[in-house]
């Protein structure tokens, strides 16, 4: 009997099926020895990959779910994905935080998405991975101790300003706006001597659709976030140019010190070669710094605001240990150094809710060559991503991990790699004490003054890039009595 098609064609479709399968293992062991162990996980579809998943998740509300679920489906310890047009190796909880923070510059480097680049692009045309082994150089003589002391008067003038202009008379206040413009006054006055409120307010305003492009898909069309973000990102550097020039002939003048704020020591301060940054350089930096000096506070002091208003208890503690440091002050004395240990407590709450609401959701890396971790193979050249999410509510590190516990964070606090709103290892934020420094005055300043209540009782939360309240928290104020 002769067979027709049908018959031969599902044996031919196997024989091909494992002949390619076949061929596949050959080649893995010729150009690896043995077959790769690669992670689980799904790389859907080309070149988009997951990234509408990941990204979507947030902007739901829950950008915990993209982690979780796949957690559960293919490892607690690293999972396959593709993201931003890249495969990418997610590691998950402390193991996988300490592995890369403990392998930087060894095993990984940093990595980020090429909207990135095309944000903050680099007038040298290096890449911003250099640029930011850069700026890190340059940091540390404006976040050291030192000057960090000089700050805190500082942080409170501009604090009482920003109450006084933006909340006080006001039965009614909408908190995200009103943090954003606080931190980034604070930012303008560190990092540039700008403290007018109308020229702040004239840089602030594209910062919005900036910091929303920074972590979206790289499609340069008219509409998406990607594009805002880069029209945005070219209106804030045309303002600093003007900044810039008109310092560079204060500096000649002397009508400027040398030593003001980091913009006249990016101006004054050359490299290794003798070389000075040009202006569009120091613009590129200083665009960057802007970003990071801000948004990510502003998200934590709104959700301050928050938990503040939804735990009374909690929002008493805060008041009473606010109140001995300001009855201890003279009439017009403004906060200092010694103040800031005094608030053990305030930092504690802050703490909290960075672990239920983190303003850095995590960060990429690159594989710099072939590793193996928790016995499966890592591809050189694969992206590596860390979250907050798979240890920041896991119960294995934080008992009842929903309940709002400032208790967490006393004595040694969490284990090693668990907590991790800043990163970790070498590439630890920069300015998490500047980031301390400015949410604790907030807080001293805006407990003294109000108690508060929301408006909106179950307003939603979104995510893009950080997390906000979907309505930006508008809040009914309750005045303190002098």
């Amino acid at each position: 009997m002769e067979l027709s098609l049908l018959h031969i064609l599902p044996w031919a479709t196997l024989f091909t099926t494992l002949s390619l399968s076949f061929l596949i293992y050959k080649l893995m062991i010729i150009s690896h020895g043995t077959p790769r162990n690669l992670p689980s996980g799904n790389t859907g579809l080309p070149y988009i990959g997951e990234s509408i998943q990941f990204l979507s998740n947030g902007r739901k509300g829950h950008p915990e779910k993209f982690i979780s679920e796949r957690m559960l489906k293919f490892s607690s310890k690293v999972f396959k994905t593709s993201l931003f047009g890249e495969t990418a190796a997610v590691f998950c909880g402390s193991a996988g935080n300490k592995f890369l923070f403990s392998n930087e510059n060894k095993l990984v480097t940093a990595w980020w998405p090429s909207s990135v680049n095309k944000i903050f692009p680099s007038s040298l045309q290096t890449s911003s991975q250099e640029e930011s082994k850069k700026m890190r150089k340059l940091l540390p003589g404006f976040l050291k101790p030192e000057a960090l002391q000089r700050y805190i008067s500082i942080m409170d003038v501009i604090a009482q300003r920003h109450f006084e202009s933006s909340w006080n008379n006001k039965e009614e206040v909408t908190v995200f706006p009103l943090a954003k413009m606080f931190t980034f006054w604070l930012a303008c006055r560190l990092f540039l001597s700008v403290e007018d409120p109308d020229h702040v307010e004239k840089l602030a305003e594209p910062f919005n659709e900036l910091a929303a492009g920074i972590i979206a898909l790289p499609i340069d069309l008219p509409g998406t976030s990607f594009n805002k973000g880069i029209k945005a990102s070219n209106l804030v550097r045309k303002e600093l140019h003007a900044i810039i020039k008109k310092r560079k002939m204060n500096l000649a003048d002397n009508k400027a010190s040398t030593t003001q704020d980091i913009l006249s020591h990016m101006l004054l301060t050359c490299d290794e070669n003798g070389e000075y940054m040009n202006e569009e350089d120091i613009a590129d930096k200083i665009l960057g710094l802007l970003v990071g000096g801000h948004d990510t506070a502003s998200a934590t002091i709104t959700f301050i605001v928050k938990f503040l208003a939804e735990l009374p208890h909690v929002y008493d503690e805060v008041f009473k240990e606010q109140m001995e440091i300001a009855k201890s002050k003279a009439p017009g004395e403004l906060l200092n150094w010694e103040d800031i240990p005094k608030m053990r407590y305030s930092w504690n709450v802050a703490c909290e809710v960075m672990r239920l609401a983190p303003p850095v959701q995590g960060a990429f890396r690159e594989a710099m060559n072939d590793f193996i971790f928790e016995g499966f193979s890592i591809p050189k050249g694969w992206k590596l991503y860390w979250s907050t999410h798979s240890t920041h509510r896991n119960p294995e590190f934080f008992p009842k991990p929903e309940k709002f516990d400032p208790s967490r964070f006393d004595g040694k606090g969490p284990a090693p790699y668990t907590y991790v709103p800043f990163g970790g290892g070498p590439r630890m934020c920069p300015g998490k004490e500047y980031a301390r420094l400015e949410v604790l005055v907030f807080m001293h300043n805006l407990v003294r003054r109000f108690k508060w209540e929301k408006l909106l009782p179950d307003e939603k939360i979104i995510v893009d890039p950080m997390p906000i309240p979907a309505k930006g928290l508008p809040i009914r104020l309750h005045h303190h009595q002098p």
